[in-house]
């Protein structure tokens, strides 16, 4: 009978690991954490097209090599196939890097800066920013709801003439 439960527990999904990791999954941080991810892998094919499409081509350009990779290869020591170190690969890595800051930077941080700097100035000036939410709860409404009937019912048996 056990084993019976169990297993439909299982094929039903409600065992409590299998519930404790639904309740992980829908949680909003977690959806928004995967969204991030996907959309920072978009932007990273981008950025890294734009590196290695346009400006590795111009800068190898500069040093006569097929791509940035190539250009300014530093042989450790002589002979047929002896290690190299690889300057210009190091700098597409930090012109990528760049280029992925300098994105962050005017696309994300700078607009939100300029919004908080706008608000802070409304706030300041007696504007305000938002409509306040009531923070009352079911439970206060219906406190309130019940008081006043208890009122009212109490008005209503009062003195009689």
């Amino acid at each position: 009978m056990a084993l019976t439960k169990t297993v439909s527990q299982v094929i039903r999904l409600e065992h409590p690991v299998i519930n404790g990791f639904k309740e992980f999954i829908m949680r909003g941080n977690v959806i928004d954490l995967a969204v991030a991810v996907v959309i920072g892998t978009a932007f990273t094919a981008v950025v890294t097209a734009i590196v290695v499409n346009i400006f590795n081509p111009l800068i190898a350009a500069l040093f006569d090599a097929a791509t940035l990779a190539e250009a300014l290869p530093i042989p450790l020591r002589s002979g047929e196939n002896p290690p190299t170190l690889m300057l210009g690969a190091v700098i597409a890595a930090i012109i990528n890097f760049v280029l992925i800051a300098a994105v962050v930077y005017f696309v994300f941080v700078l607009p939100l800066n300029k919004l908080k700097e706008s608000q802070d100035r409304r706030r300041n000036a007696g504007i305000p920013a938002a409509v306040v939410v009531d923070p009352t709860t079911e439970l206060d409404l219906l406190t309130e709801i019940r008081d006043l009937l208890a009122k009212n019912a109490a008005a209503d048996q009062g003195p009689k003439h």
